[in-house]
């Protein structure tokens, strides 16, 4: 047999090899998310928090199993480049009618990039963009179910709605959770439009799960109007298992909440994911597509979408990459484009790094972010290798403070930056700078959500360490989010103390600390000391949260985390429910 069918066969083995290991990656990763729906039917809410952790770690499992095969049984590395050219044709060739063909490039590009140097990255040898459409692929079940009010009228719709879902377990009381969805749909919308002979009510075809609750997702259309809706789906409060509706939510900009970054990601049964996509950019036309797939799991589309976008802004923008707005991190230098709305974050090397941390524990930090319940508190981070940006674009203080403080991680290369370790997050404004600004109402608000944030992190089991100002953000819907990673621990790993009584009055002057303090002793009589110097935030954090300085405070909430307690997180105001 010649060289040339040799490296053809080669080149199928190789094709084949890939699509398998994405086929049981996504395999794998369905069968956990359908898992969901009997977890939700059990109350196993600590199971759910453990397959949510558990599966982010699936993507990176499987693309280092499939490049062991490829180095091992092919040789990968050795490869020439007609031959790379043809594995990507044969590829192509397996996604013709493949369900999942852009999820399935996206494998590709992540196992070559591990065999691959990065001079390789480009069109010939990987997907630079998309080569399969991903429109109108069919799926079974479809991606989304209609029904026709006007035929069996809007009361008779709801209810065939809600239990073509076949949720397993009945409802605690049916009826009157169809008469409060209409009852809230009718004060949005005013006076009921004439329904038009197109009329229809379209309903994503799986639930959404998250945390206790599970999402139908859909749209009312009424010839020209679409009215998005979220229908919540929670446990009854009766000592017998039961469901009851919780909320209507028909804001476009609250849906668009229920997918914000800051909150853990969805489970969602989906045959054909581009579809789900297609439909919720309906709903949701402002939400970028990569924040839709990353909150559906898919997290590496997620990231290959965003760059994509990313490399799409630069060749239509002229601005330049600048250091970020605020006070200095200790471990992180931080960087933004002022028409782009993300911050860009790369770890120092270890001599800039002016605290007892490395770069393998930051790693875990925000790896760990990723893996817990984020409540709406924490900023969600996209983390990229060997990030090649034009340099032309870097502003020059920026480019000498990488070269300064992040050496290590940052290489010039002809026109380009390369960052070899990179992550990203949605730029927020630093709530420090947001106090200096603030007038006397907007402070109390701010600084009663700043506490918010801090009790709802303590009970998803999260200490975040430094509670400096500065490691918050305020987004623009006012809330208070989390940033800052490099020192959070989980609640259950901390031991809050009260500081002890001094033995005489010197003591306590002397400023030296006259107690054993081991390494994750927390003191929180001492957070006022950091926080609270100027006299009106003082004032307003003893007036919505004194608690937070005592011991007490994060001693209760740590003993509900080891009981197993899970609590309840609504992403929306309480004034929406049902009943509360």
């Amino acid at each position: 047999m010649s060289s040339t069918a040799d490296g053809l066969l080669r080149a199928q083995g190789i094709a084949l090899a890939l699509i398998d290991g994405f086929n049981r990656h996504y395999r794998i990763f369905r069968e956990t998310t359908q898992r969901a729906r009997s977890r939700f039917v059990d109350a196993d809410w600590l199971g759910e928090l453990s397959a949510v952790r558990d599966r982010v770690q699936f993507y990176d499992e499987r693309v280092m199993e499939t490049t062991e095969r490829l180095r091992h049984e092919f040789g990968a590395e050795a490869l020439d480049d007609a031959t790379w050219q043809q594995v990507k044709l044969f590829f192509i060739g397996h996604l013709i009618n493949h369900k999942q063909p852009e999820l399935a490039e996206s494998f590709f590009n992540s196992v070559c990039c591990k065999i691959l140097h990065r001079s390789y990255f480009n069109n010939d040898y990987i997907f630079a963009r998309p080569a399969i459409a991903t429109e109108y692929i069919q799926s079974y079940p479809p991606t989304y179910s209609s029904y026709y009010p006007q035929q069996d009228g809007l009361r008779k719709t709801v209810r065939r709605i809600i239990l073509d879902f076949a949720w397993e377990l009945p409802f605690e009381n049916l009826e009157r959770d169809i008469r409060a969805i209409l009852v809230a749909a009718r004060r949005h919308l005013g006076a009921w439009p004439k329904p038009e002979a197109n009329s229809q009510i379209q309903v994503l075809y799986s639930p959404f799960y998250r945390n206790k609750t599970a999402y139908i997702i859909g749209k009312a259309i009424n010839g020209y109007h679409e009215y998005p809706f979220a229908l919540v789906i929670r446990h009854g409060d009766g000592e017998a298992a039961s469901l009851r509706a919780d909320a209507l939510i028909l804001d476009t900009w609250r849906i668009s909440l229920l997918f914000s970054l800051s909150r853990a990601y969805f489970m969602v049964d989906m045959e054909v994911p581009s579809g789900y996509i297609q439909f919720l950019r309906s709903v949701m036309p402002n939400k970028p597509r990569s924040e839709l797939y990353t909150m559906l799991g898919l997290g590496k589309q997620g990231k290959t979408t965003f760059f994509r976008d990313l490399v799409s802004h630069l060749s239509h923008s002229n601005d330049q990459f600048i250091v970020a707005p605020g006070i200095r991190g200790m471990v992180m230098a931080v960087f933004t484009l002022p028409s782009f709305p993300y911050v860009f974050k790369v770890i120092k090397d270890q001599r800039s790094i002016r605290k007892e941390m490395d770069r393998d524990t930051v790693k875990r930090k925000y790896l760990m972010v990723k893996q817990v319940d984020r409540v709406g508190r924490m900023a969600d981070t996209l983390e990229f290798s060997n990030v090649a940006l034009p340099r032309h674009r870097f502003n020059e203080e920026l480019l000498q403070e990488l070269r300064d403080l992040a050496g290590e991680s940052v290489e010039e290369d002809g026109n380009s930056v390369v960052i070899k370790h990179l992550y990203i997050e949605r730029r927020l404004i630093p709530l420090n700078i947001y106090l200096n600004q603030a007038d006397d109402a907007e402070l109390d608000n701010i600084v009663h959500e700043y506490g918010n944030a801090i009790r709802e992190m303590a009970q998803a089991n999260i200490f975040p360490g430094d509670m400096l100002w500065k490691n918050f953000g305020v987004t623009r819907y006012g809330r208070v989010v989390f940033y800052d990673y490099d020192e959070i621990e989980f609640m259950t790993d901390c031991h809050f103390r009260s500081i002890p009584t001094a033995p005489n009055p010197e003591a306590e002057l002397s400023g030296e600390v006259w107690y054993p303090v081991a390494r994750n002793d927390v003191f929180p009589e001492e957070f006022g000391v950091f926080l609270l110097g100027l006299p009106r935030v003082r004032e307003a954090f003893m007036r919505h949260h004194a608690d937070l300085l005592t011991p007490q405070f994060w001693q209760a909430a740590q003993q509900r985390i080891r009981d197993g307690h899970v609590e309840d997180f609504y992403p929306y105001p309480q004034e929406l429910r049902f009943r509360t």
